[in-house]
């Protein structure tokens, strides 16, 4: 059977068996074909059935969470961990907590999450998770009782040497913190399951702004490649969570001037840059919408998102050189990337977990652009996590800087592995085959080493 051939008959069983789960389908299909120039070159992969056993997860949980809202009510939602793949470590990646949460979303996450983290040279495997709980509109209280409620039938499957979860859309320090309470409160345990967590009690600095740093640092990274820099390029990030404002928070330090970003409801243009402190003080202490920031800022222009009711986001007509889409998954399609090329956009750098469709990939490929792959890119996040795990393990505490200055070498060695791969496999500068092909080898090899686990 030829390469292409096995490729297609693994994700027509992907397909088959996972009905439904077009996200997961999605990004089985994106890193099983840029995988084809190691796959003809090295049998061994056929022969000991890797794709067929990386592309199912080791461990699916599935529960029902049942908590208390503050009129009395029980209310029932879906809990997931997919354990995807442990061959170079403990299972690590994040927990979601948003109403589009499913079976199909943590499963694709997941995935990615094995060769992200397996591209930051640290021993950690993959894993995600979730619930259909959406945070928005929920008092303190029910966040905590949900919180307690999720913990209370994940924590069987999950310990430090184990499966250590973290933050991810719509899970902050507030729901780790009230994650951890329960944990420790059930096991008797103060150790390091969680990652994410306040510096009170034994977080990291730099983890809530590691993704966004991360994704500049590796923008930065691409630039410099071909003799360009940050300084002076104007940038659009969509988002205004965590990824997203500290993707504009170093952009400026970097000499960049961003003028975008983006909630649920729309999206804010302000032609002489974002500022700073108006959007930490909205997001972040007030949990408010964008259109607060229009008022603040009358010079700002706030467009709902009605007003695209195709799907597009306005985001993207905006003229800019950068583009960091930094929201959530297939959040940039054709038209989008269409709309930057004609603009000059020359780099698309992903903050968020796989944001441009492939279709749009394809097609900035195509018109030259340079692009950033978020499990490339956006791996300051997990990467600042271990770091905070290796403080943990060795009671430590590491400065801002120290970690700052241990995360952009990291991202700088993830981009270098990323490009000598394209170039070894004869497709210099495509960071999409160099990314995947580069973690799954690494992991792929582990899985050989340890036999049929």
């Amino acid at each position: 059977m030829s390469v292409e051939a096995h490729i297609k008959k693994v994700l027509h069983t992907i397909e088959s068996q996972s009905p439904g789960q077009k996200e997961f389908y999605q990004a089985a299909h994106e890193v099983l074909y840029s995988l084809m120039p190691l796959l003809k070159e090295d049998e061994r992969y056929d022969y000991f059935n890797i794709l067929e056993r990386i592309t199912v997860p080791e461990r699916t949980i599935i529960f029902k969470v049942n908590w208390v809202d503050d009129h009395g009510r029980i209310k029932t939602n879906f809990g997931y961990r997919v354990q995807f793949n442990s061959a170079i470590g403990p299972y690590k990646g994040g927990l979601r907590f948003h109403p589009t949460v499913n079976l199909g979303i943590v499963k694709f996450l997941g995935f990615e999450q094995v060769f992200k983290n397996a591209l930051t040279g640290l021993q950690i495997g993959g894993a995600k998770g979730g619930s259909n709980f959406d945070p928005k509109g929920k008092s303190d209280n029910e966040i905590m009782r949900f919180c307690q409620a999720f913990m209370t039938e994940l924590y069987p499957y999950i310990g430090e040497t184990q499966d250590i979860p973290a933050g991810d859309i719509g899970v902050g320090p507030r729901e780790i913190g009230y994650l951890f309470g329960q944990y420790k409160k059930i096991t008797r345990q103060f150790e390091g399951v969680l990652t994410g967590k306040d510096i009170k009690w034994g977080g990291s600095n730099a983890r809530k702004e590691a993704t966004g740093y991360g994704s500049v640092y590796f923008a930065e990274n691409i630039l410099n490649k071909y003799g360009e820099s940050l300084e002076g390029k104007r940038c659009c990030v969509s988002g205004s969570g965590n990824v997203a404002i500290y993707t504009i928070e170093k952009l400026y330090e970097m000499g960049a001037t961003p003028v975008s970003c983006s909630d649920s409801k729309g999206t804010i243009y302000h032609e002489n840059g974002i500022d700073l402190n108006s959007l930490k003080a909205i997001k972040e202490i007030n949990y408010q919408s964008l259109e607060v920031y229009a008022q603040v800022h009358p010079d700002a222009v706030y467009t709902p998102v009605s007003h695209y009711p195709d799907g597009r986001h306005m985001v993207w007509d905006i003229p800019c050189d950068i583009a960091f889409p930094s929201a959530t998954q297939n959040e940039l399609n054709l038209e989008d990337a269409k709309k930057l090329v004609d603009h000059g956009c020359m780099l698309v750098n992903e903050g968020a977990n796989m944001p441009t469709t492939p279709k749009a990939m394809e097609y900035l490929k195509e018109k030259g652009v340079w692009f950033g792959p978020g499990k490339a890119a956006n791996a300051g996040g997990v990467t600042t996590s271990q770091l905070e795990m290796s403080q943990n393990a060795s009671m430590a505490k590491w400065s801002f800087e120290e970690v700052d200055i241990k995360l952009r070498q990291i991202m700088r060695n993830i981009f270098d592995t990323a490009y000598e791969t394209s170039v070894e496999f004869d497709c210099e500068g495509d960071l999409v085959s160099g990314a995947n092909i580069s973690g799954f080898r690494k992991v792929a090899d582990s899985m050989i080493d340890q036999g049929s686990v």
